[in-house]
């Protein structure tokens, strides 16, 4: 039962802090930049700068949001929070949403994905650790998991979500051309291009600026990547050409930015392009392409899918696409057609092989 409460002050002024009943995300922008984020309560305000401080303005706000939610479902104090609270809020979170008999194909569930759940509990998991190194309070009340006793085996902890792990959609090459066909403008094709043969990020796409392109070697600079990580990229002759089209023909001279994506027409005319405007364009060309569901995460996915289809390395794929940890990057292998089937069959030839030298 989240609620959007307006912030109010608690009838005791003396305790100068707002009730928890009362929390409200409110955003407003910092004298020196970036964005404010408070929820009205001290403790939960100190912390959101503490995040902001180290995360990225994305990651801030979920933090945020998290918080909001579960203590608009717990509805007590921070200090006051226990186990069994938590597991409440795990509850309420598996509550079907949309009718008992309704589910998601993806993972079968009722509620909120484990994902969204996990993401929760582990920003909830932050506030208790700051607040342990404050002394507000002694112990994390999130549970790290629940023991268990297999016969003749030690005691092991099993995670309090399990989230499982399935394989990113991706688009076949007919409706990668059908989409490139149905974008409108040579700006919107660039940007489509980035991400689908560059393997570019949203945010890494509106984040481009003009001084970040490298023509010369078909590449362009990451300033400001997932975790503020850079990285050169290189992209396909056919993004720089798309692109070549747009700062010639359709980028306003008079644009006040240098990021290189902007609004073209309309009373934002010139400015940095959203997020949500790069959704709108993406939303409206899988419509007139006859694609029933699109993303730009999904163009990212099939950049990487194709690229390992052709043969491109491992380490090579986690490099372009910004991955820490080449465990994220492996996913791919799963998602190429051949890779499977070609590791299964020379295995199987192999066996065959030597089961034919058997007399």
């Amino acid at each position: 039962m989240c609620r959007d409460a307006t912030l109010r002050r608690r009838g005791d002024a003396g305790q100068g802090r707002l009730d928890i009943h009362d929390l409200g995300l409110v955003r407003t922008s910092r004298p020196g930049g970036g964005d404010l984020l408070r929820l009205g309560h001290g403790l939960l305000d100190d912390y959101l700068d503490v995040v902001a401080a180290r995360a990225r303005p994305n990651t801030a706000l979920a933090t945020a949001f998290d918080l909001k939610v579960f203590f608009s479902v717990i509805e007590k104090e921070p200090e006051t929070v226990t186990a069994a609270d938590v597991l409440d809020f795990l509850r309420a979170q598996r509550r079907p949403r949309r009718g008992v008999g309704v589910v998601r194909l993806e993972d079968g569930e009722a509620g909120l994905s484990a994902r969204t759940i996990k993401r929760r509990l582990a920003s909830v998991t932050g506030l208790y650790e700051y607040l342990i190194i404050r002394g507000v309070v002694r112990s994390n009340p999130v549970p790290g998991g629940l023991a268990t006793r297999s016969p003749g085996r030690a005691v092991r902890g099993v995670p309090l979500i399990r989230t499982p792990r399935t394989l990113p959609r991706v688009i076949d090459p007919d409706q990668a051309d059908a989409l490139l066909s149905a974008l409108r403008t040579r700006r919107d094709r660039a940007m489509v291009e980035a991400m689908l043969l560059g393997g570019l990020r949203r945010c890494e796409v509106l984040g481009l600026r003009l001084d970040d392109l490298r023509p010369g070697e078909r590449r362009v600079f990451i300033a400001d990547g997932k975790g503020g990580h850079q990285r050169l990229v290189p992209i396909s002759a056919r993004f720089f050409t798309s692109l070549a089209g747009y700062l010639d023909h359709e980028r306003p001279v008079d644009a006040d930015t240098s990021q290189l994506f902007v609004v073209l027409k309309g009373p934002r005319r010139g400015g940095p392009l959203s997020a949500a405007g790069l959704d709108e364009i993406i939303d409206g060309a899988r419509r007139r392409a006859g694609i029933d569901h699109l993303t730009c995460h999904q163009l990212r996915h099939t950049c990487f899918t194709r690229l390992r289809e052709a043969g491109m390395a491992l380490e090579a794929i986690q490099a372009q696409a910004g991955h820490r940890s080449i465990e994220s990057t492996r996913i791919y292998l799963h998602l190429a057609n051949d890779w499977l089937s070609g590791e299964y069959r020379r295995a199987v030839e192999a066996i065959d092989a030597q089961a034919a030298l058997v007399p």
